[in-house]
């Protein structure tokens, strides 16, 4: 499905040319767990002194490999460590089997590769509920171990997708002390991808210097300013994860540093919004700003509803500049809000001033804006100083399709 699947039509011109990252390589390989004749598992391996931090989906029916990783992260970082992927089954709602073959691939990493097994992640995405063919990914272990390269991320990139229609990649430099630190990073979602650490596969590595416990701290902030502001579906995956790997392989300690963070954000935004861009069926990017809430958890919660509303989202595919609907997902989102308070505007196009059609608003003016491929819309509740944005995309018969194809 993946090798025909056209193109999304939000997709940037072409992968990135992403720097190497001291005390990482990658390979690649054709295991055949689902798709045939093409990569479908990667593995990164990380230089002894990495430290793992890691954020996961909050779904409850979480699959093994997202269990095994959160129960790894604070290992001891003295030994070397490796990510393995696979794409094409989640090994998810499996049972006792799920746990069996991630213990499996673990051991076996472990044997071929000289990695401990407590300092192996492991995560898996595609069908839910069928046993995951282990013994295809440890059969490709020799091949993946002669492989490794340092400049092989865009292969790894490639091979995690499932129904994404590209692959996703993101860079970042920084200066810090007179010396360059890399921050690269690549991600698979186009589907099932909701809030709720947003549902995907992340990766990240610098070669910077971090303790774990403050690499996870910054990593669950960043989190929740991009990868928890973006929604496709609003449905949240059982198997999605998000880990940050720091090498420290160039001895700088970005600790603390105001640039390695804003830069980390930068590229985590990009990959989520990357993300968006690729959403099933997708045809429009749209950024949703909502200010004068109560608080910025308001905010949030009036911004997903509209995000996540088919109506909204079916309007916007059809470039119809519906405001009605705009209106119903903040009355039924549950949080404060105040009818004769609200203003809303499409663009720079002001639709409606607190709580009714501004006398000046023409529909062929937002309409006009419904045309582009990324749309603004903005609602300022008028209530106080919470404020929040959020990305989501249009929702197109593209996505039935795909979704109802998806295990054929």
């Amino acid at each position: 499905m993946v090798d025909t699947m056209t193109k999304s039509p939000l997709a940037p011109g072409q992968f990135p040319d992403l720097p190497a990252v001291d005390g990482v390589t990658f390979a690649t390989v054709a295991a055949g767990v689902r798709y045939q004749g093409r990569d479908d598992v990667m593995l990164a391996k990380l230089s002894a002194g990495t430290s793992i931090a890691g954020v996961f989906t909050k779904s409850t029916t979480r699959a093994a490999p997202v269990l095994d990783c959160q129960s790894k992260l604070g290992a001891d970082t003295s030994a070397p460590a490796a990510i393995l992927v696979n794409s094409g089954n989640a090994n998810a709602f499996t049972g006792k089997n799920g746990q069996e073959s991630v213990n499996a691939i673990c051991n076996a990493v472990s044997r071929t590769c000289s990695v401990p097994e407590n300092r192996i992640f492991t995560s898996s995405t595609g069908v839910i509920g069928e046993p995951l063919a282990h013994d295809r990914i440890i059969d490709s272990l020799k091949t993946l171990e002669a492989n490794q390269t340092a400049t092989g991320v865009e292969t790894a990139a490639k091979a995690i997708m499932t129904t994404d229609t590209y692959a996703k990649g993101s860079a970042q430099s920084v200066e810090i002390d007179g010396k360059v630190v890399q921050i690269v990073g690549i991600a698979k979602g186009s589907g099932m991808i909701a809030p709720d650490m947003a549902t995907m596969l992340v990766y990240i590595f610098t070669d910077a210097l971090f303790e774990q416990s403050e690499l996870q701290k910054l990593v669950s902030d960043t989190a929740d300013q991009t990868f928890n502001c973006i929604t496709v579906d609003s449905d949240t995956s059982t198997s999605d994860s998000l880990i940050m790997a720091a090498t420290g392989a160039s001895g700088i300690d970005a600790l603390g540093n105001d640039d390695f963070a804003s830069a980390l954000h930068s590229l985590m935004l990009d990959l989520a919004q990357q993300v968006v861009r690729d959403g099933e069926g997708a045809t429009k990017l749209v950024e949703i700003q909502v200010t004068g809430a109560v608080d910025d958890r308001v905010a949030k919660t009036h911004a997903l509803a509209i995000a996540n509303s088919p109506l909204v989202k079916t309007a916007i595919a059809g470039e119809d500049p519906n405001w009605g609907r705009i209106v119903m997902a903040i009355g039924k989102s549950g949080a404060p809000a105040d009818r004769d308070l609200i203003s809303i505007s499409f663009g720079d196009v002001n639709v409606a001033t607190k709580g009714w059609v501004n006398p000046d608003y023409r529909e062929a003016d937002a309409a006009a804006l419904m045309k582009k491929q990324k749309i603004n819309i903005t609602i300022d509740l008028g209530m106080g100083e919470g404020s929040t944005t959020v990305w989501t995309c249009d929702l197109t018969h593209g996505y039935i399709s795909i979704n109802a194809d998806y295990r054929s």
